[in-house]
């Protein structure tokens, strides 16, 4: 099942590849840049506030999120997510 991802700026829609590992490639598979250093959530260079929806972690990660952040490069949506961007 593909999810949607709304970016709350500017209203677009992109649809979730299947073989996206994470939101950060989504996101660049859309050509959507976004600022990122280490692709595995040490950092917490690519935090972004989640606005609607959902997102699972395949591990915690160690950068420090407040509850309504995520960090793309090591997260998933579980459905339909808005995200502030």
């Amino acid at each position: 099942m593909t999810s949607i991802v709304k970016l709350s700026t500017t209203g677009a829609q992109l649809n979730r590849p299947a073989n996206s590992r994470n939101l950060l490639e989504t996101l660049e598979h859309h050509q959507i840049q976004i600022e990122y250093q280490c692709r595995s959530g040490y950092c917490g260079s690519c935090r972004l506030r989640l606005l609607k929806g959902e997102v699972c972690y395949s591990q915690q990660p160690l950068a420090f999120i407040q509850p309504n952040e995520i960090l793309p490069c090591c997260c998933q949506p579980l459905g339909d997510i808005e995200i502030e961007l």
